[in-house]
Protein backbone atom coordinates (compact mmCIF):
# COMPACT_ATOMS: atom_id res chain seq x y z
CA UNK A 1 0.00 0.00 0.00
CA UNK A 2 1.19 3.28 -0.79
CA UNK A 3 1.54 5.59 2.36
CA UNK A 4 -1.06 8.37 0.97
CA UNK A 5 -2.93 10.86 3.06
CA UNK A 6 -6.28 12.97 1.73
CA UNK A 7 -4.14 15.97 0.64
CA UNK A 8 -1.66 13.66 -1.47
CA UNK A 9 -4.13 11.70 -2.91
CA UNK A 10 -5.84 14.92 -4.13
CA UNK A 11 -2.80 16.60 -5.18
CA UNK A 12 -1.92 12.90 -7.04
CA UNK A 13 -5.38 12.68 -9.06
CA UNK A 14 -5.04 16.59 -10.17
CA UNK A 15 -1.59 16.61 -10.86
CA UNK A 16 -2.01 13.86 -13.12
CA UNK A 17 -4.86 15.41 -15.42
CA UNK A 18 -3.22 18.54 -15.63
CA UNK A 19 -0.33 16.06 -17.21
CA UNK A 20 -2.78 15.60 -19.27
CA UNK A 21 -4.13 19.48 -20.84
CA UNK A 22 -6.40 19.49 -17.92
CA UNK A 23 -7.68 22.78 -16.17
CA UNK A 24 -8.22 22.68 -12.51
CA UNK A 25 -11.52 24.22 -11.25
CA UNK A 26 -12.56 24.65 -8.20
CA UNK A 27 -15.33 22.98 -6.02
CA UNK A 28 -18.69 24.52 -6.43
CA UNK A 29 -21.35 25.48 -4.06
CA UNK A 30 -23.03 22.87 -2.12
CA UNK A 31 -26.17 24.45 -3.70
CA UNK A 32 -27.06 23.47 -6.69
CA UNK A 33 -27.61 26.46 -9.48
CA UNK A 34 -28.52 24.21 -12.58
CA UNK A 35 -30.66 20.98 -11.28
CA UNK A 36 -34.12 21.99 -9.73
CA UNK A 37 -34.76 18.36 -8.59
CA UNK A 38 -32.17 18.34 -5.38
CA UNK A 39 -31.09 19.78 -2.43
CA UNK A 40 -27.63 19.78 -2.53
CA UNK A 41 -24.49 19.19 -5.04
CA UNK A 42 -24.80 15.13 -4.88
CA UNK A 43 -22.42 14.30 -7.67
CA UNK A 44 -19.33 16.22 -9.42
CA UNK A 45 -21.26 16.34 -12.56
CA UNK A 46 -24.45 18.81 -11.04
CA UNK A 47 -22.45 22.48 -11.59
CA UNK A 48 -21.52 21.63 -14.99
CA UNK A 49 -24.67 20.35 -16.68
CA UNK A 50 -25.04 23.73 -18.90
CA UNK A 51 -21.38 22.52 -20.36
CA UNK A 52 -22.54 19.07 -20.57
CA UNK A 53 -25.01 20.45 -22.91
CA UNK A 54 -22.92 22.19 -25.46
CA UNK A 55 -22.80 25.66 -23.23
CA UNK A 56 -19.14 26.91 -23.75
CA UNK A 57 -16.96 26.89 -20.50
CA UNK A 58 -14.59 29.39 -19.77
CA UNK A 59 -11.65 27.13 -18.40
CA UNK A 60 -12.23 25.16 -21.77
CA UNK A 61 -13.07 21.81 -22.93
CA UNK A 62 -10.42 19.45 -20.75
CA UNK A 63 -11.32 19.86 -16.87
CA UNK A 64 -10.58 18.42 -13.55
CA UNK A 65 -11.72 19.12 -10.27
CA UNK A 66 -12.55 17.87 -6.32
CA UNK A 67 -16.26 18.54 -5.85
CA UNK A 68 -17.79 18.52 -2.73
CA UNK A 69 -21.12 16.87 -2.18
CA UNK A 70 -23.78 16.60 0.15
CA UNK A 71 -26.10 13.18 -0.21
CA UNK A 72 -28.92 12.58 2.92
CA UNK A 73 -31.07 9.97 1.60
CA UNK A 74 -29.16 7.35 4.07
CA UNK A 75 -29.05 10.30 6.91
CA UNK A 76 -30.84 7.03 9.39
CA UNK A 77 -27.76 4.60 8.07
CA UNK A 78 -24.83 7.40 9.08
CA UNK A 79 -23.22 5.51 11.91
CA UNK A 80 -22.16 1.94 9.99
CA UNK A 81 -19.03 1.03 8.54
CA UNK A 82 -20.40 2.86 5.05
CA UNK A 83 -22.37 5.59 4.83
CA UNK A 84 -21.48 9.62 4.80
CA UNK A 85 -23.43 12.74 4.16
CA UNK A 86 -20.87 14.43 3.12
CA UNK A 87 -17.86 12.95 0.62
CA UNK A 88 -15.15 14.49 -2.17
CA UNK A 89 -15.37 13.32 -5.53
CA UNK A 90 -12.34 13.67 -7.69
CA UNK A 91 -13.53 14.10 -11.47
CA UNK A 92 -12.08 14.90 -14.61
CA UNK A 93 -14.18 15.87 -18.11
CA UNK A 94 -14.47 15.77 -21.42
CA UNK A 95 -16.65 18.86 -23.43
CA UNK A 96 -16.75 17.19 -26.42
CA UNK A 97 -13.00 16.20 -27.05
CA UNK A 98 -11.50 13.02 -26.47
CA UNK A 99 -13.45 10.07 -25.83
CA UNK A 100 -12.79 6.35 -24.89
CA UNK A 101 -9.19 5.78 -26.42
CA UNK A 102 -7.74 8.49 -24.62
CA UNK A 103 -9.76 8.02 -21.05
CA UNK A 104 -9.46 4.39 -21.18
CA UNK A 105 -5.96 4.52 -21.19
CA UNK A 106 -5.54 7.02 -19.02
CA UNK A 107 -7.62 5.60 -16.31
CA UNK A 108 -5.31 2.55 -16.51
CA UNK A 109 -1.85 4.51 -16.16
CA UNK A 110 -3.45 6.35 -13.38
CA UNK A 111 -4.54 2.64 -11.09
CA UNK A 112 -1.82 0.84 -12.37
CA UNK A 113 1.50 2.94 -12.74
CA UNK A 114 3.95 2.72 -9.71
CA UNK A 115 4.15 6.82 -10.34
CA UNK A 116 -0.05 7.19 -9.21
CA UNK A 117 -1.99 4.71 -7.64
CA UNK A 118 0.14 1.41 -8.68
CA UNK A 119 -2.51 -1.27 -7.94
CA UNK A 120 -1.29 -4.74 -9.27
CA UNK A 121 -2.84 -5.22 -12.60
CA UNK A 122 -4.09 -8.91 -11.53
CA UNK A 123 -6.08 -6.74 -8.79
CA UNK A 124 -8.37 -4.81 -11.62
CA UNK A 125 -11.48 -5.65 -12.79
CA UNK A 126 -13.70 -3.69 -14.82
CA UNK A 127 -17.31 -3.87 -16.09
CA UNK A 128 -19.04 -2.60 -19.53
CA UNK A 129 -22.26 -2.37 -20.37
CA UNK A 130 -23.40 -5.58 -22.72
CA UNK A 131 -26.01 -4.07 -24.68
CA UNK A 132 -30.07 -4.19 -25.50
CA UNK A 133 -32.48 -4.11 -28.02
CA UNK A 134 -31.94 0.01 -27.62
CA UNK A 135 -28.46 0.14 -27.39
CA UNK A 136 -25.07 -2.32 -29.05
CA UNK A 137 -22.79 -3.45 -26.60
CA UNK A 138 -19.62 -1.76 -25.90
CA UNK A 139 -17.15 -3.57 -27.65
CA UNK A 140 -14.77 -0.75 -27.91
CA UNK A 141 -14.58 0.01 -23.88
CA UNK A 142 -13.58 -3.53 -23.60
CA UNK A 143 -11.09 -3.99 -26.39
CA UNK A 144 -9.45 -0.76 -25.13
CA UNK A 145 -9.03 -2.03 -21.44
CA UNK A 146 -7.55 -5.47 -23.06
CA UNK A 147 -5.05 -3.75 -24.86
CA UNK A 148 -4.08 -1.93 -21.96
CA UNK A 149 -3.46 -5.06 -19.94
CA UNK A 150 -6.46 -6.38 -18.08
CA UNK A 151 -6.93 -9.97 -18.32
CA UNK A 152 -9.84 -10.65 -20.40
CA UNK A 153 -11.49 -12.98 -17.55
CA UNK A 154 -11.07 -9.87 -15.44
CA UNK A 155 -13.39 -7.49 -17.74
CA UNK A 156 -17.25 -8.13 -17.46
CA UNK A 157 -20.35 -7.10 -19.39
CA UNK A 158 -22.97 -6.22 -17.65
CA UNK A 159 -26.86 -4.79 -18.28
CA UNK A 160 -27.85 -1.46 -17.72
CA UNK A 161 -28.88 -1.49 -14.45
CA UNK A 162 -25.37 -1.73 -14.06
CA UNK A 163 -23.44 -0.52 -16.82
CA UNK A 164 -25.54 2.75 -18.09
CA UNK A 165 -25.59 6.46 -17.51
CA UNK A 166 -29.29 7.85 -17.63
CA UNK A 167 -30.35 11.60 -18.42
CA UNK A 168 -31.04 13.34 -15.91
CA UNK A 169 -34.49 13.47 -16.91
CA UNK A 170 -37.17 11.86 -19.07
CA UNK A 171 -34.73 12.77 -22.08
CA UNK A 172 -31.11 14.36 -22.90
CA UNK A 173 -27.58 13.30 -23.01
CA UNK A 174 -27.07 9.85 -21.45
CA UNK A 175 -24.59 6.55 -22.44
CA UNK A 176 -22.52 3.41 -21.20
CA UNK A 177 -20.23 3.84 -18.44
CA UNK A 178 -17.14 1.47 -17.58
CA UNK A 179 -16.67 1.12 -13.75
CA UNK A 180 -13.25 -0.05 -12.14
CA UNK A 181 -13.21 -2.48 -9.65
CA UNK A 182 -10.59 -3.74 -6.96
CA UNK A 183 -10.65 -7.60 -6.76
CA UNK A 184 -10.48 -8.12 -2.83
CA UNK A 185 -11.20 -11.83 -2.41
CA UNK A 186 -11.62 -14.64 -4.76
CA UNK A 187 -15.56 -14.56 -6.09
CA UNK A 188 -18.07 -16.35 -4.31
CA UNK A 189 -19.40 -18.32 -7.25
CA UNK A 190 -18.30 -18.98 -11.26
CA UNK A 191 -21.11 -16.67 -12.08
CA UNK A 192 -19.72 -13.81 -9.46
CA UNK A 193 -19.27 -10.51 -11.05
CA UNK A 194 -18.65 -6.90 -9.90
CA UNK A 195 -22.37 -6.79 -9.11
CA UNK A 196 -22.51 -9.08 -6.99
CA UNK A 197 -22.55 -7.92 -3.24
CA UNK A 198 -20.34 -10.73 -1.40
CA UNK A 199 -17.23 -8.18 -1.13
CA UNK A 200 -15.14 -9.39 -3.78
CA UNK A 201 -15.08 -6.90 -5.72
CA UNK A 202 -15.32 -3.05 -4.34
CA UNK A 203 -15.69 0.29 -7.14
CA UNK A 204 -13.04 2.60 -7.00
CA UNK A 205 -13.65 4.46 -10.46
CA UNK A 206 -16.40 5.51 -12.78
CA UNK A 207 -16.22 6.90 -16.88
CA UNK A 208 -19.00 7.74 -18.08
CA UNK A 209 -19.05 8.14 -22.00
CA UNK A 210 -21.99 10.49 -22.74
CA UNK A 211 -22.50 9.48 -26.08
CA UNK A 212 -26.35 9.42 -27.28
CA UNK A 213 -29.44 11.53 -26.90
CA UNK A 214 -32.16 9.59 -25.71
CA UNK A 215 -35.60 11.75 -27.54
CA UNK A 216 -38.90 12.49 -26.54
CA UNK A 217 -39.99 9.32 -29.04
CA UNK A 218 -38.26 6.71 -25.91
CA UNK A 219 -35.25 6.28 -29.30
CA UNK A 220 -31.71 7.25 -28.49
CA UNK A 221 -29.91 9.17 -31.32
CA UNK A 222 -25.69 10.12 -31.79
CA UNK A 223 -24.87 13.08 -29.42
CA UNK A 224 -23.42 16.01 -31.31
CA UNK A 225 -20.62 16.72 -28.57
CA UNK A 226 -19.49 13.74 -26.63
CA UNK A 227 -18.47 13.86 -23.31
CA UNK A 228 -16.79 12.04 -20.85
CA UNK A 229 -17.72 12.45 -17.37
CA UNK A 230 -15.60 10.56 -14.34
CA UNK A 231 -16.12 10.10 -10.88
CA UNK A 232 -13.91 8.97 -8.21
CA UNK A 233 -14.95 9.36 -4.61
CA UNK A 234 -11.95 10.36 -2.61
CA UNK A 235 -12.95 8.88 1.14
CA UNK A 236 -13.58 4.72 -0.62
CA UNK A 237 -10.07 5.09 -2.71
CA UNK A 238 -8.50 6.70 0.35
CA UNK A 239 -9.84 3.86 2.48
CA UNK A 240 -8.53 1.38 -0.30
CA UNK A 241 -4.85 2.71 -0.49
CA UNK A 242 -4.15 2.95 2.93
CA UNK A 243 -6.16 -0.52 4.30
CA UNK A 244 -8.38 1.33 6.58
CA UNK A 245 -11.18 -0.70 7.08
CA UNK A 246 -13.67 2.97 7.26
CA UNK A 247 -13.64 6.41 6.28
CA UNK A 248 -13.26 7.22 9.94
CA UNK A 249 -10.02 5.27 10.50
CA UNK A 250 -8.31 7.96 7.76
CA UNK A 251 -6.52 10.66 8.53
CA UNK A 252 -9.48 13.11 7.63
CA UNK A 253 -11.08 12.40 10.75
CA UNK A 254 -7.71 11.16 13.27
CA UNK A 255 -7.98 14.90 14.76
CA UNK A 256 -11.24 15.19 15.13
CA UNK A 257 -11.68 11.71 16.91
CA UNK A 258 -8.72 12.83 19.54
CA UNK A 259 -10.57 15.74 20.27
CA UNK A 260 -13.91 13.88 21.11
CA UNK A 261 -11.94 11.40 23.27
CA UNK A 262 -10.50 14.86 25.44
CA UNK A 263 -13.86 16.30 25.25
CA UNK A 264 -15.91 13.19 26.48
CA UNK A 265 -13.27 10.68 28.73
CA UNK A 266 -14.57 7.89 26.45
CA UNK A 267 -12.71 5.90 23.23
CA UNK A 268 -14.04 5.89 19.88
CA UNK A 269 -13.95 2.03 20.14
CA UNK A 270 -15.11 1.26 23.65
CA UNK A 271 -18.39 -0.77 22.02
CA UNK A 272 -20.32 -0.75 19.29
CA UNK A 273 -23.04 1.84 21.12
CA UNK A 274 -19.62 4.37 21.22
CA UNK A 275 -18.74 4.03 17.81
CA UNK A 276 -21.63 4.34 16.35
CA UNK A 277 -22.58 7.59 18.35
CA UNK A 278 -18.63 8.64 17.69
CA UNK A 279 -19.31 8.44 14.16
CA UNK A 280 -22.73 9.81 13.66
CA UNK A 281 -21.56 12.91 15.47
CA UNK A 282 -17.94 13.13 13.51
CA UNK A 283 -20.42 12.61 10.17
CA UNK A 284 -22.99 15.25 10.70
CA UNK A 285 -20.93 17.60 12.31
CA UNK A 286 -18.81 17.89 9.43
CA UNK A 287 -21.35 18.30 7.31
CA UNK A 288 -23.28 20.70 9.30
CA UNK A 289 -19.32 22.80 8.97
CA UNK A 290 -19.39 22.59 5.07
CA UNK A 291 -23.05 23.86 4.59
CA UNK A 292 -22.48 26.69 7.21
CA UNK A 293 -19.39 27.50 5.76
CA UNK A 294 -20.88 27.11 2.09
CA UNK A 295 -20.65 30.50 0.12
CA UNK A 296 -24.30 30.72 -0.02
CA UNK A 297 -25.37 31.81 3.28
CA UNK A 298 -27.02 28.24 4.40
CA UNK A 299 -28.78 28.44 8.25
CA UNK A 300 -30.56 26.27 10.27
CA UNK A 301 -34.43 26.65 9.33
CA UNK A 302 -37.40 24.70 8.91
CA UNK A 303 -37.52 24.20 5.37
CA UNK A 304 -35.47 22.68 2.28
CA UNK A 305 -31.62 22.91 3.29
CA UNK A 306 -31.94 24.66 5.88
CA UNK A 307 -34.78 22.10 7.40
CA UNK A 308 -31.95 18.88 6.34
CA UNK A 309 -28.99 20.98 8.16
CA UNK A 310 -31.15 21.24 11.35
CA UNK A 311 -31.81 18.14 11.25
CA UNK A 312 -28.00 16.81 10.84
CA UNK A 313 -27.10 18.72 14.01
CA UNK A 314 -29.92 18.07 16.31
CA UNK A 315 -28.89 14.84 15.88
CA UNK A 316 -25.46 14.72 16.26
CA UNK A 317 -26.43 16.68 19.65
CA UNK A 318 -28.42 13.81 20.95
CA UNK A 319 -26.39 11.05 19.97
CA UNK A 320 -23.38 13.41 21.62
CA UNK A 321 -25.63 13.56 24.58
CA UNK A 322 -24.89 9.44 24.23
CA UNK A 323 -21.24 9.98 24.76
CA UNK A 324 -21.51 12.74 27.47
CA UNK A 325 -20.14 15.33 25.01
CA UNK A 326 -20.81 18.81 27.01
CA UNK A 327 -22.14 21.66 25.64
CA UNK A 328 -20.41 23.65 23.07
CA UNK A 329 -18.20 20.47 21.84
CA UNK A 330 -19.96 20.98 18.09
CA UNK A 331 -18.40 24.13 17.31
CA UNK A 332 -14.54 22.70 18.78
CA UNK A 333 -15.20 19.73 16.53
CA UNK A 334 -16.21 22.02 13.49
CA UNK A 335 -12.75 23.78 14.28
CA UNK A 336 -11.01 20.94 13.89
CA UNK A 337 -12.52 20.24 10.39
CA UNK A 338 -12.25 23.99 9.18
CA UNK A 339 -8.33 23.68 9.86
CA UNK A 340 -8.44 19.91 8.42
CA UNK A 341 -9.85 21.39 5.12
CA UNK A 342 -8.83 25.12 4.76
CA UNK A 343 -6.45 25.10 2.30
CA UNK A 344 -8.71 23.19 0.39
CA UNK A 345 -12.08 24.62 0.75
CA UNK A 346 -11.16 28.25 1.99
CA UNK A 347 -14.52 29.49 2.45
CA UNK A 348 -14.87 27.36 5.68
CA UNK A 349 -12.28 29.60 7.44
CA UNK A 350 -13.57 32.80 5.30
CA UNK A 351 -16.79 31.63 6.87
CA UNK A 352 -15.76 30.10 10.63
CA UNK A 353 -17.10 33.03 12.75
CA UNK A 354 -20.40 32.16 11.09
CA UNK A 355 -20.27 28.80 11.96
CA UNK A 356 -19.50 28.99 15.47
CA UNK A 357 -22.27 31.51 15.78
CA UNK A 358 -24.99 28.93 14.05
CA UNK A 359 -23.64 25.52 15.44
CA UNK A 360 -23.99 27.61 19.05
CA UNK A 361 -27.47 28.65 18.88
CA UNK A 362 -28.95 25.74 17.01
CA UNK A 363 -26.85 23.75 20.01
CA UNK A 364 -28.34 25.94 22.72
CA UNK A 365 -31.34 26.10 21.61
CA UNK A 366 -31.60 22.35 20.48
CA UNK A 367 -30.21 21.37 24.14
CA UNK A 368 -33.21 23.23 26.23
CA UNK A 369 -35.67 21.54 24.81
CA UNK A 370 -34.06 17.78 24.64
CA UNK A 371 -34.56 17.03 27.89
CA UNK A 372 -38.05 17.57 28.18
CA UNK A 373 -38.65 16.28 24.88
CA UNK A 374 -37.09 13.18 26.07
CA UNK A 375 -38.54 12.51 29.43
CA UNK A 376 -42.14 13.52 27.58
CA UNK A 377 -41.29 10.32 24.78
CA UNK A 378 -40.60 8.56 27.85
CA UNK A 379 -43.61 9.30 29.74
CA UNK A 380 -45.96 8.55 26.66
CA UNK A 381 -44.08 5.23 25.28
CA UNK A 382 -44.88 3.40 28.60
CA UNK A 383 -48.29 3.48 28.18
CA UNK A 384 -48.19 2.69 24.69
CA UNK A 385 -51.04 -0.70 23.96
CA UNK A 386 -49.31 -2.40 20.70
CA UNK A 387 -45.53 -1.55 18.99
CA UNK A 388 -47.16 1.62 17.23
CA UNK A 389 -46.33 5.47 18.22
CA UNK A 390 -49.09 7.19 17.86
CA UNK A 391 -48.78 10.22 14.96
CA UNK A 392 -50.52 12.81 16.50
CA UNK A 393 -47.48 12.62 19.43
CA UNK A 394 -45.01 12.07 17.43
CA UNK A 395 -46.43 15.98 15.60
CA UNK A 396 -46.89 17.52 19.37
CA UNK A 397 -43.55 16.37 19.92
CA UNK A 398 -42.63 18.46 16.66
CA UNK A 399 -44.79 21.37 17.86
CA UNK A 400 -43.73 21.92 21.29
CA UNK A 401 -40.77 20.57 21.86
CA UNK A 402 -39.09 21.01 17.75
CA UNK A 403 -38.30 16.90 17.62
CA UNK A 404 -38.21 16.68 14.01
CA UNK A 405 -40.07 13.49 12.92
CA UNK A 406 -37.11 11.64 12.10
CA UNK A 407 -35.86 12.18 16.04
CA UNK A 408 -39.04 10.30 17.10
CA UNK A 409 -38.53 7.46 14.85
CA UNK A 410 -34.90 7.11 15.64
CA UNK A 411 -36.05 6.95 19.27
CA UNK A 412 -38.84 4.86 18.79
CA UNK A 413 -37.05 2.19 17.10
CA UNK A 414 -34.47 1.92 20.04
CA UNK A 415 -37.73 0.39 21.64
CA UNK A 416 -39.10 -1.72 19.07
CA UNK A 417 -41.34 0.63 18.34
CA UNK A 418 -42.42 2.12 14.98
CA UNK A 419 -44.18 5.92 14.36
CA UNK A 420 -47.41 6.55 12.46
CA UNK A 421 -46.56 8.66 9.77
CA UNK A 422 -49.42 9.13 7.87
CA UNK A 423 -51.12 9.87 11.24
CA UNK A 424 -48.25 12.61 12.42
CA UNK A 425 -48.99 13.77 8.25
CA UNK A 426 -52.31 14.15 8.86
CA UNK A 427 -51.87 16.61 12.26
CA UNK A 428 -48.92 18.36 10.45
CA UNK A 429 -51.88 19.39 7.49
CA UNK A 430 -54.55 20.05 9.95
CA UNK A 431 -52.05 22.65 11.65
CA UNK A 432 -51.21 23.96 8.62
CA UNK A 433 -54.41 24.57 7.82
CA UNK A 434 -55.28 26.07 11.13
CA UNK A 435 -52.24 28.52 10.54
CA UNK A 436 -53.12 28.88 6.98
CA UNK A 437 -49.69 27.88 6.39
CA UNK A 438 -49.40 26.12 2.96
CA UNK A 439 -46.23 24.50 2.20
CA UNK A 440 -44.71 26.34 -0.65
CA UNK A 441 -42.64 23.69 -3.61
CA UNK A 442 -39.23 22.75 -3.13
CA UNK A 443 -36.98 23.86 -5.52
CA UNK A 444 -32.88 23.55 -5.35
CA UNK A 445 -31.31 27.33 -6.16
CA UNK A 446 -30.70 28.29 -9.48
CA UNK A 447 -32.93 27.84 -12.88
CA UNK A 448 -35.18 25.19 -13.11
CA UNK A 449 -34.85 24.68 -16.96
CA UNK A 450 -33.41 26.86 -19.82
CA UNK A 451 -36.39 27.98 -20.87
CA UNK A 452 -37.47 31.04 -22.74
CA UNK A 453 -39.64 32.60 -19.70
CA UNK A 454 -37.23 31.34 -17.12
CA UNK A 455 -33.90 33.30 -19.04
CA UNK A 456 -36.03 36.37 -18.98
CA UNK A 457 -36.63 35.96 -15.11
CA UNK A 458 -33.07 35.10 -14.61
CA UNK A 459 -32.10 38.28 -16.57
CA UNK A 460 -34.59 40.36 -14.42
CA UNK A 461 -32.63 38.70 -11.11
CA UNK A 462 -29.34 40.36 -12.31
CA UNK A 463 -31.64 43.78 -12.24
CA UNK A 464 -33.33 43.33 -8.94
CA UNK A 465 -29.93 42.10 -7.29
CA UNK A 466 -28.69 45.68 -8.72
CA UNK A 467 -32.13 47.87 -7.70
CA UNK A 468 -31.77 45.96 -4.14
CA UNK A 469 -28.06 47.62 -3.33
CA UNK A 470 -28.87 50.85 -4.22
CA UNK A 471 -32.53 51.15 -2.71
CA UNK A 472 -31.42 49.53 0.40
CA UNK A 473 -27.26 49.22 0.91
CA UNK A 474 -24.73 48.20 -1.21
CA UNK A 475 -24.22 45.69 1.55
CA UNK A 476 -27.12 43.78 -0.14
CA UNK A 477 -25.79 40.23 -1.32
CA UNK A 478 -27.24 37.82 -3.16
CA UNK A 479 -28.04 34.58 -0.70
CA UNK A 480 -29.37 31.94 -3.26
CA UNK A 481 -31.99 32.51 -5.92
CA UNK A 482 -34.44 29.64 -7.84
CA UNK A 483 -36.00 30.59 -11.45
CA UNK A 484 -38.79 28.90 -12.95
CA UNK A 485 -40.95 29.79 -16.10
CA UNK A 486 -43.25 30.93 -13.84
CA UNK A 487 -41.88 32.94 -11.82
CA UNK A 488 -38.53 34.47 -9.51
CA UNK A 489 -37.08 33.74 -6.24
CA UNK A 490 -34.47 35.71 -4.65
CA UNK A 491 -32.75 35.45 -1.02
CA UNK A 492 -30.67 38.21 0.51
CA UNK A 493 -29.28 39.71 3.58
CA UNK A 494 -30.91 42.51 5.39
CA UNK A 495 -32.05 42.71 8.74
CA UNK A 496 -35.76 44.15 8.06
CA UNK A 497 -38.80 43.78 6.28
CA UNK A 498 -38.94 45.77 3.05
CA UNK A 499 -41.23 48.74 3.42
CA UNK A 500 -44.03 49.47 0.73
CA UNK A 501 -42.18 53.17 -0.53
CA UNK A 502 -38.55 50.58 -0.91
CA UNK A 503 -40.33 47.84 -2.86
CA UNK A 504 -42.22 50.10 -4.97
CA UNK A 505 -38.63 51.64 -5.67
CA UNK A 506 -37.06 48.95 -6.44
CA UNK A 507 -40.44 47.81 -9.32
CA UNK A 508 -39.18 51.34 -10.83
CA UNK A 509 -35.89 51.04 -11.05
CA UNK A 510 -36.04 47.73 -12.68
CA UNK A 511 -39.08 48.49 -14.92
CA UNK A 512 -37.16 51.90 -15.52
CA UNK A 513 -34.47 49.83 -16.79
CA UNK A 514 -36.59 47.70 -19.28
CA UNK A 515 -38.31 50.34 -20.90
CA UNK A 516 -34.91 51.60 -22.15
CA UNK A 517 -34.26 48.08 -23.80
CA UNK A 518 -30.72 48.09 -22.99
CA UNK A 519 -28.50 45.34 -24.65
CA UNK A 520 -27.17 42.65 -22.12
CA UNK A 521 -23.14 42.11 -23.11
CA UNK A 522 -21.16 38.94 -22.74
CA UNK A 523 -17.70 39.14 -21.77
CA UNK A 524 -15.18 36.91 -21.27
CA UNK A 525 -12.09 37.79 -19.08
CA UNK A 526 -9.64 37.02 -15.62
CA UNK A 527 -11.06 37.20 -12.45
CA UNK A 528 -8.87 39.77 -11.80
CA UNK A 529 -9.81 41.87 -14.49
CA UNK A 530 -13.54 41.16 -13.42
CA UNK A 531 -13.46 42.18 -10.10
CA UNK A 532 -11.35 45.29 -11.46
CA UNK A 533 -13.96 46.15 -13.62
CA UNK A 534 -16.51 45.98 -11.11
CA UNK A 535 -18.52 42.90 -11.38
CA UNK A 536 -19.85 41.23 -8.70
CA UNK A 537 -18.84 37.60 -8.58
CA UNK A 538 -20.83 36.21 -6.21
CA UNK A 539 -20.16 32.45 -7.20
CA UNK A 540 -17.25 33.02 -8.98
CA UNK A 541 -15.38 30.50 -7.75
CA UNK A 542 -16.81 27.50 -9.50
CA UNK A 543 -15.86 29.05 -12.96
CA UNK A 544 -11.90 28.74 -12.49
CA UNK A 545 -9.65 31.50 -13.74
CA UNK A 546 -11.18 32.57 -16.90
CA UNK A 547 -15.56 34.18 -16.33
CA UNK A 548 -18.34 34.87 -18.10
CA UNK A 549 -19.81 38.86 -17.33
CA UNK A 550 -22.82 40.18 -17.92
CA UNK A 551 -23.54 44.05 -18.40
CA UNK A 552 -26.57 45.75 -18.65
CA UNK A 553 -24.96 49.19 -19.41
CA UNK A 554 -23.80 51.27 -16.36
CA UNK A 555 -26.89 49.39 -14.19
CA UNK A 556 -25.75 45.88 -13.48
CA UNK A 557 -22.08 44.02 -13.86
CA UNK A 558 -22.15 40.33 -12.32
CA UNK A 559 -20.19 37.42 -13.17
CA UNK A 560 -22.81 34.58 -14.16
CA UNK A 561 -22.87 31.72 -16.10
CA UNK A 562 -26.37 30.79 -16.92
CA UNK A 563 -28.65 32.23 -20.36
CA UNK A 564 -29.74 35.65 -20.12
CA UNK A 565 -31.56 37.35 -22.76
CA UNK A 566 -30.47 39.73 -25.42
CA UNK A 567 -32.27 42.91 -24.68
CA UNK A 568 -33.71 44.27 -21.43
CA UNK A 569 -36.59 45.06 -23.58
CA UNK A 570 -37.90 41.45 -23.68
CA UNK A 571 -38.23 41.23 -20.44
CA UNK A 572 -41.73 42.80 -19.57
CA UNK A 573 -43.85 44.33 -16.74
CA UNK A 574 -41.42 43.63 -13.38
CA UNK A 575 -43.67 42.71 -10.41
CA UNK A 576 -42.45 41.78 -6.66
CA UNK A 577 -45.26 39.76 -5.69
CA UNK A 578 -44.10 38.74 -1.98
CA UNK A 579 -41.17 40.05 0.55
CA UNK A 580 -40.76 38.04 3.31
CA UNK A 581 -38.49 36.38 5.90
CA UNK A 582 -36.64 33.86 4.71
CA UNK A 583 -34.29 32.88 7.87
CA UNK A 584 -32.29 35.05 10.30
CA UNK A 585 -30.87 38.17 8.37
CA UNK A 586 -32.13 37.05 5.54
CA UNK A 587 -34.91 37.98 3.08
CA UNK A 588 -36.82 36.51 0.45
CA UNK A 589 -38.43 38.18 -2.61
CA UNK A 590 -40.73 36.69 -5.05
CA UNK A 591 -41.26 37.78 -8.60
CA UNK A 592 -42.81 37.89 -11.63
CA UNK A 593 -42.70 38.88 -15.06
CA UNK A 594 -46.02 40.19 -16.83
CA UNK A 595 -46.75 41.07 -20.45
CA UNK A 596 -47.00 44.52 -21.23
Amino acid sequence: MKNFTSDSLRETYLSFFESKGHKRIPSASLIPENDPTVLFTTAGMHPLVPYLLGEKHPAGVRLTDVQKCVRTGDIDEVGDDKHCTFFEMLGNWSLGDYFKKEMIPWSFEFLTSEKYLGIPVDELAVSVFEGDDAVPRDSEAAELWEKCGVKKENIYFLPRSANWWGPAGLTGPCGPDTEMHIIRKPKCSPGCNPSCDCGAFMEIWNDVFMQYNKNEQGGYEPLKQKNVDTGMGLERTLCIMTGAKTVYDTDLFADAIALLDELTGKHYQDDAETTKAYRIVLDHTRTATFLLGDTKGIVPSNTDQGYVLRRLIRRAVRFGRKINLPEGGLKKLAMVFVEKYKDVYPELKENEQKIVTELTAEEEKFSKTLEGGLKEFNKVITHIQGNVFPGKTAFRLYDTYGFPVEITEELAKEQGFTVDKEGYENAFKEHQAKSHAGSEQKFACGLADHKEETTRLHTATHLLHAALKKVLSDDVQQKGSNITEERLRFDFNFPRPMTQEEIKAVEDMVNDVIAKDIPVVMKEMSVDEAKAEGYLGLFSSKYGDVVKTYSIGDFSKEICGGPHAARTGELGKFKIVKEQSSSAGIRRIKAVLEKQ
